[in-house]
């Protein structure tokens, strides 16, 4: 009797029951081959088989509250969008190698911008991530149309067995990783012992949590942090103190540009000889790193601007864009400075049109002011060569002195050049995106070349301060083989991967190049370019909330702090999340104490910084001020 009533319920919800099983085997088959989540034992192979199916029975249970031919569209409508979150992962994972978080999704008017670097993220065999829905829709047509009437007991059971399910799974991940919850910084770990879909949910509240914190936030939480960050100060160099003092600045961001190329030779040939040359002649950091998260480029703006760090989910543009903030444009309108952006991109790509006025900027020149043709554009937009070429006149008349910032864009991901523009060969290393990488850095030099050629020949080149970063890296992890090969190396460590996120930063300061400019070593990061800057300036940074430090101190603290809540001193690397502890100069594994001074400061440095801007916390400081 009751094999008969199962078998009658099985055969009742027969298209529900195949819409649930080829969901849950494609959600396992793309855990286990399309993000490459590291499996340590037996045991958590059995929590990425059991993680899909509590989400599957949850959101597909939901189907069951509508009968007939709703119940069919129902469960079809549930199979794509979460087919479509998953795929949106996939994509998201292998240039990012990270999540989408719920922040990300706010980012939504940047996706109609991403055409090209979807395309070139796409594999053929994709497809078969599709597949099942193609199949639940011919199953549709194909089978009688079910459940004419509602029945509590199947939904009921649906969802206490996907509870059942969740419990199983969350009781074993704990195992695998005490205080998973907490450790919401490791996205990777939590999709491998929870579950994307389950991932998704939990970050979703992660999200509305950190909302919350601004409305709770008080002065008291404000001079807390200002009282740390003055504990952390560090003096200027009286020799550099004010050595620009009213000259202009001119900041320029290498889109994508990894340190590793400076002086790296392919084919026998220079791959940057410009900057090469630059950095015999000014001053050049080579212990330099980025420290941006999910934001990438506006990321390092923020961190340059301001000297905050960036958020662990998402990006401050987007998310925070209307706190108030202590940036280098507001702060230098009191000496009569002029602060404007180049960028050859549409004005709303990371909500930038909004977060400059909030940061103080009088102009921004995007797309809509400049010559943007077919031809002279690819990819994100305006190539460099023109970009440089059609905003150096602007530059020209615009009052003196002024802070200008110039976003590069050739040099970005999938890394395209259209046909004869490349002049270096490309590399061989069996992965078309590190073989291209090298052919735009060169484009990218040759842009610099002629735009510091232009600023030479009339005059304001002696007249400024010219500052060349790279944002952030340009090839992920997902790109080690073949970046392994570029580089003459049989494999890259995890040590390696720290030492990879270095990126170039040189400083051209009047009056000061030739035999007094010279290699930098002390360990930095973008964090703390903004007290730099305005020191040359001349101008004191003790009263601000700042979580870098001066460059040129002689006194400052040779460390960076990296958005994962890895450290690096001069010394040591401290990787988070496996807390391993490297040598610095030759990557051997040492005693996890010898970083725990390291890992102490960037968990302080993280946590204060996140309550800044997720409190909206210098809004109180400003209002103290004004008293």
């Amino acid at each position: 009797m009751f094999g008969h009533s199962l078998y009658k319920e099985i055969h009742h919800h027969l298209f529900l029951f195949l819409a649930m099983l080829c969901f849950w085997m494609k959600s396992y088959f793309a855990f286990l081959y399309g993000f490459h989540l590291d499996i340590e034992n037996s045991v958590q192979s059995f929590i990425l088989f059991i993680t899909p199916l509590s989400s599957t029975l949850f959101f597909f249970g939901f189907s069951l509250f509508f009968t007939g031919k709703l119940h069919k569209f129902a469960v079809i409508a549930i199979d794509f969008m979460l087919t479509a979150i998953l795929y949106a992962n996939i994509l998201y994972h292998r240039f990012f190698n990270d999540f989408i978080t719920a922040p990300d999704i706010m980012q939504f008017n940047n996706f109609s911008q991403l055409s090209g670097s979807a395309k070139a993220l796409a594999h053929p065999t994709d497809l078969l991530y599709w597949l099942d829905v193609i199949i639940i829709i011919g199953c549709a047509f194909l089978t009688q149309t079910p459940l004419s009437r509602h029945n509590k007991r199947p939904i009921a059971s649906v969802f206490m067995v996907a509870l059942m399910v969740f419990v199983v799974n969350l009781t074993l991940a704990e195992g695998q990783r005490t205080q998973l919850l907490s450790r919401a910084f490791d996205r990777a770990k939590l999709v491998k012992l929870l579950g994307l879909y389950n991932y998704h949910i939990y970050d979703t509240v992660i999200n509305i949590r950190t909302s919350t914190q601004k409305a709770f936030a008080d002065s008291s939480d404000a001079t807390q942090i200002k009282n740390y960050v003055k504990a952390n100060e560090v003096p200027a160099n009286p020799e550099f103190f004010g050595k620009a003092k009213g000259k202009n600045v001119i900041l320029i961001s290498l889109e994508s540009t990894q340190n590793f190329l400076i002086n790296a030779k392919l084919h026998n040939e220079e791959v940057t000889p410009f900057l090469n040359q630059l950095a015999k002649n000014t001053f050049y950091f080579n212990n330099f790193y980025h420290n941006t998260g999910q934001g990438k480029t506006s990321d390092a703006e923020f961190l340059i601007d301001n000297s905050l760090y960036p958020l662990p989910r998402g990006a401050v543009y987007t998310t925070n864009a209307h706190n108030k903030y202590e940036a280098i444009p507001a702060l230098l309108k009191k000496f009569g400075y002029t602060s404007v952006v180049f960028h050859g991109n549409h004005k709303s790509f990371w909500n930038r049109d909004i977060m400059y006025r909030t940061l103080g900027y009088d102009r921004f020149y995007s797309e809509k002011d400049f010559n943007v043709t077919e031809k002279n554009s690819i990819n994100y937009g305006l190539k460099d060569k023109p970009f440089f070429q059609q905003a150096f006149p602007k530059l020209k008349n615009l009052k003196q002195p002024f802070y200008a910032k110039f976003i590069m864009l050739s040099n970005h991901f999938p890394f395209i050049l259209d046909h004869g523009e490349a002049s270096l060969e490309r590399a061989d290393t069996g992965d078309g995106v590190v073989n291209r990488y090298f052919q735009t850095a060169r484009y990218e030099d040759e842009a610099l070349e002629a735009f510091f050629h232009q600023l030479k020949t009339s005059g304001l080149y002696e007249n400024s301060v010219i500052i060349l970063y790279g944002d952030h890296y340009g090839l992920s992890d997902n790109h080690n083989k073949g970046l392994a090969k570029a580089l003459h190396r049989d494999t890259l460590t995890r040590y390696d991967h720290y030492q990879l996120q270095k990126v170039p930063l040189f400083i051209h300061i009047p009056g000061m190049d030739g035999k007094r400019s010279k290699t930098m070593e002390t360990v930095g990061g973008e964090i703390d370019l903004q007290p730099t800057i305005l020191h040359l300036l001349g101008i004191q940074t003790e009263d601000n909330i700042v979580f870098g430090s001066d460059l040129f101190s002689s006194e400052r603290e040779s460390l960076t702090v990296l958005r994962d809540g890895s450290a690096i001193s001069n010394q040591y690397i401290y990787a988070n999340p496996e807390q391993t502890c490297y040598s610095k100069s030759n990557g051997d594994i040492v005693d996890l104490q010898r970083c725990t001074k390291i890992r102490e400061r960037a968990k302080q440095d993280l946590a204060y910084s996140d309550k800044v801007i997720y409190g909206d916390l210098l809004r109180f400081l400003k209002n103290e001020d004004t008293k």
